[in-house]
């Protein structure tokens, strides 16, 4: 890959304006008509054996309660989100805990270390779109007769060589509104056998209304189109004044913990409309090409989590790893670039100290957006927003 030379960190990047990229992509009008080019298929969303779910987390709390994983153990990954871990505590699962190192890699020996008698499944996280070594440890379950779950939260739209994530082993879990402009939505796919199809309720269609008008307010503005986004927002208030609320309203995506009194809410029927209209091809390269700009300017200023961008690979976000987390965020926010937080919080029953590379991940990653409502030209400017922070890192 060309190396991009990294500029002086001390001289000023090429323009003071503010840069203007958000943390995830946005809705546009042209994604709630319908199609006329025929539809992409990609996996999950062709497969026989996949249900739909208000959140990822519902599917695997259903998953375990279909294999009857109550009581049995679960080896699983020190590093994690926390509601993947909540979902399968909540359905009577005992889980393991294998390292993850600094640089978010799985060794496979040090599962079979672990695996005991009482052990009945992996459970793997793909991290950012990348995939863990699936292969292998699809092979050691398969000779160890143990279930594997792969967790494609952060990897949708994503594959090794010409298989995609998630068909390595016996169930997989995704999430949309990660990398799609989605409301909510997850999947469960059932490699193997037929899903248990557990009742579900729908949730309030208010919910995904006030999503797609804030949606697309962000993305009239980003475009410059003022009027239409003050139209709609004023539009917006007077449909919230002249519906009832309901229950599910306060159900946030952004939610950091499972809740078993959603567990059974069901995605949003416009999800699938909006699934039907995605370009998938198009989202996974233009994610491709601002990962590759990010780490082509940035791999010489910041140790890169990830040194190369594999083939296949649809990546979430960039990583960037710095000493502390709430100056930078708090400066590139100033600047515009809406970087997140990614997974700082310990768990309760895995507190810091037993894995310290984790604790170190969990110390210095910063989300970085490389989604593809974001240009070349920004993504080049956030390279150079980091550059400016270089005091804070």
């Amino acid at each position: 890959m060309h190396q991009t030379p990294v500029p002086d960190a001390r001289a000023q990047s090429s323009t003071d304006a503010p840069c203007s990229a958000g943390a995830l992509p946005a809705l546009s009008p042209a994604m709630l008509l319908p199609r006329l080019s025929p539809v992409e298929r990609w996996f999950p969303f062709d497969h026989s054996g996949v249900t739909y779910h208000y959140f990822a987390r519902n599917g695997i709390y259903d998953l375990a309660r279909q294999w009857n994983l109550e009581g049995k153990e679960v080896l699983f990954p020190a590093y994690f989100h926390g509601v993947e871990l909540d979902a399968l505590l909540a359905a009577g699962v005992r889980p393991s805990f294998f390292p993850v190192d600094d640089r978010m890699r799985v060794d496979s020996k040090e599962i079979v270390a672990r695996i005991g008698p009482d052990t009945r499944a992996v459970y793997l996280i793909h991290y950012l779109g990348f995939p863990g070594p699936v292969r292998e440890i699809a092979e050691i379950c398969r000779e160890r007769k143990l279930l594997l779950i792969e967790d494609c939260a952060l990897a949708l739209l994503s594959r090794l060589d010409d298989q995609p994530l998630g068909t390595f082993g016996d169930a997989a879990a995704f999430c949309f509104y990660k990398t799609l402009p989605v409301p909510n939505g997850g999947a469960l796919v059932l490699l193997k056998g037929e899903a248990s199809h557990f009742p579900k309720v729908a949730p309030s269609l208010r919910t995904s209304l006030s999503y797609i008008s804030a949606s697309l307010v962000t993305q009239f503005q980003s475009c410059g189109n003022s009027l239409a986004a003050s139209l709609l927002r004023t539009a917006t208030k007077v449909a919230r004044t002249l519906t009832t609320r309901t229950a599910a309203e306060r159900v946030d995506v952004g939610s950091q913990n499972f809740d078993l009194t959603d567990a059974n809410l069901a995605m949003s029927s416009v999800v699938h409309v909006l699934l039907r209209n995605q370009r998938y091809s198009e989202v996974v390269e233009r994610r491709r090409r601002n990962f590759s700009i990010l780490l082509d300017r940035l791999r010489k200023f910041t140790r890169p989590v990830f040194d190369r961008l594999p083939d296949g690979v649809c990546p979430l976000f960039y990583p960037l790893q710095v000493r502390d987390k709430q100056p930078v965020l708090e400066f590139l926010s100033s600047r515009g670039v809406e970087a997140v937080n990614f997974w700082s919080r310990n768990h309760r029953i895995l507190p810091e100290g037993r894995f310290p590379e984790v604790d170190h991940l969990r110390r210095s990653i910063v989300e970085l957006p490389c989604h593809q409502d974001i240009s070349p030209e920004t993504t080049i400017q956030i390279t150079e927003e980091v550059y400016r922070s270089q005091h804070l890192l």
